[in-house]
């Protein structure tokens, strides 16, 4: 429970909506510049003790993540489609964790900095034809100090100077890598033996013991899954702790924001939340933070049209909700002649970058990475065979005494910003409280598919080179969900091309600041949480700025 309360009817400096990877960064950095936080969260507040690992549970009943049955959301590939509700028993095309800590508790902890390229890439390859492709307003240099306070105050692990693609960088890891896995053994004889150059994984779980956390027990359930050892760098357990310590701010879990509301001079007041009993309340508020992911960030301003903004909150030019990016990717699989056992550790302990950049030689756009971690787990494993193997008999139980054997090589890859690519809202489809739900209209770029299958082929020679005795790979097709929800209240200079300032100030309601993946102008290569919360790191300072000048 959180210790601070404040009374109805109370206005307070800032209310902040949603506790992941943005929203935790940016409650503790305004709490500790003294300001009043309310931090909305829709989900419950879990102790670490709640976690479990339970595979069905969490992967097929919607422990964590958002469930259908109280949100639906509808899918379509295109603009021209009638689009297809997601129900009860499907995976919503916009996946995220919704409890206090966000995605930050259940994702893998992969913690890549973006690279110099990826903030100036337009510049450096020219337009590409029907799509959004731009430079950020922003460069590396201006965020790296904000990448180091995330590797230093958040806490990750991993070694400085080890791969010869890594960007500059201010000081080393605050922890080592973890300890090598099978895989990642594997992944980087392999490697070399290509000529490659694997380097030991970022990652934001604890090594050794840190800020007063543990260190890693190995469980083997991170991705999925929470953390019980708080051992992964949740911002349930590292910013939101740090924010309430100071007094400043409350964390009020299952508390649905569905309304920011404005006044006629287009000011956001506060906003609107369900409690969870569906009882309708107003919070004050002198500036609003909209941190809630890249589907439900584009939701709710939608969701707030006024008399103001008939077209939803900030969306003048009518590009909330557009460019939505899902990062393409592609899978190998790769059985070995003794047991690997991935199901210990952590997911991830190598990485090659040397694919990093795009290479106007192949035909196609794209860039990205490639690590080795455990297959799916073992019920996922038992229901989805890969092409040619037998679902029943004996063949099938070849297949399921192979499991320890095995690794997966995944492709992590460049998605192109499309205008058509979009969160809106179902024009039919309710939520448990009446509310709009989010449709996803997506369909990959060509070049999305190009390259992640391209990943896909180096991968298999890399798990063929280490000495697998055969190997699968799963069809590179078009996307229909991701937990990477990227670009669609877009950063830039330009008001008329992008929905917030280099600031993440809205260009249109100057006290409501936007940072998430949202704010993302170009996808990165597949790991997007450290560059949200440098983003959201800087952003507080920029806020903060403006609060104490009374620029807000």
């Amino acid at each position: 429970m959180s210790a601070r309360r404040y009374r109805d009817g109370e206005t307070v400096d800032f209310a902040v909506i949603g506790s992941g990877a943005a929203g935790g960064v940016l409650a503790r950095e305004l709490s500790q510049a003294g300001f009043s936080v309310v931090l909305f969260e829709r989900g419950p507040r879990f102790t670490p003790g709640m976690f479990r690992h339970d595979e069905l549970e969490y992967w097929f009943n919607y422990g964590l993540i958002n469930d259908p049955k109280d949100s639906p959301q509808s899918f379509r590939g295109s603009p021209d489609e009638v689009a297809r509700p997601i129900l009860d028993g499907g995976t919503p095309p916009a996946f995220y964790a919704q409890m206090v800590g966000g995605s930050s508790n259940h994702f893998t902890a992969n913690y890549w900095r973006f690279h110099e390229i990826d903030f100036h890439e337009r510049s450096v390859l020219g337009a590409i034809s029907g799509t959004g492709f731009a430079d950020w307003p922003i460069s590396y240099a201006e965020l790296e100090p904000y990448y180091t306070k995330v590797e230093w105050e958040v806490g990750v692990s991993g070694l400085a100077g080890a791969s010869p693609f890594d960007p500059p960088r201010s000081k080393p890891y605050p922890m080592p890598p973890l300890p090598v896995k099978s895989s990642g053994v594997l992944l980087e004889r392999g490697a070399r033996q290509l000529g490659l150059h694997p380097f030991p994984a970022p990652m934001a779980i604890a090594s050794t013991p840190w800020r007063g956390r543990p260190a890693c027990i190995h469980c083997g359930f991170c991705m999925g899954f929470g953390c019980e050892a708080m051992a992964k760098s949740s911002t349930l357990y590292t910013m939101i702790p740090e924010a309430e310590a100071t007094g400043h701010c409350e964390v009020r879990d299952l508390s649905y924001v569905f309304r920011i509301a404005t006044d006629a001079a287009r000011r956001a007041t506060g906003v609107h939340y369900f409690d969870a009993a569906k009882r309708e309340h107003f919070q004050k508020a002198r500036a609003v933070v909209l941190s809630a992911n890249g589907a439900e960030s584009a939701r709710l301003l939608l969701a707030s049209d006024s008399a103001s903004f008939p077209h939803g909150l900030a969306n003048s030019n009518g590009l909330v909700g557009k460019y939505l990016m899902f990062n393409a990717g592609a899978e190998v699989l790769a059985e070995f002649e003794h047991e690997l056992n991935e199901y210990k550790s952590v997911q991830v302990t190598r990485i090659v970058h040397d694919f990093y950049d795009a290479d106007p030689a192949r035909g196609f756009y794209g860039g990205g990475g490639i690590d080795a971690r455990i297959g799916p787990m073992p019920i996922v494993w038992a229901l989805e065979t890969p092409p040619g193997e037998p679902r029943w008999g004996a063949g099938y139980k070849r297949w399921l005494r192979s499991f320890p054997r095995t690794l997966k090589a995944v492709a992590h890859c460049t998605s192109l910003p499309l205008e058509t690519n979009s969160v809106s809202l179902d024009p039919q489809l309710k939520d448990a409280w009446g509310q709009p739900c989010i449709r996803v209209t997506y369909r990959d770029h060509p070049d999305d598919l190009a390259f992640a299958a391209f990943l896909q082929a180096r991968a298999e020679e890399i798990v063929q080179a280490a000495g697998a005795l055969r190997t699968w790979r799963y069809p590179v097709v078009e996307s229909t969900a991701s937990p990477h929800l990227l670009g669609t209240c877009r950063m830039g200079d330009d008001p008329e091309s992008s929905v917030v300032d280099r600031e993440h100030r809205s260009h249109e309601v100057r006290n409501l600041f936007i940072c998430d993946g949202s704010s993302f102008v170009t996808s990165g290569r597949g790991q997007p949480t450290m560059t949200i919360q440098a983003l959201a790191f800087r952003a507080a300072g920029h806020i903060g700025r403006h609060a104490r000048a009374n620029g807000i």
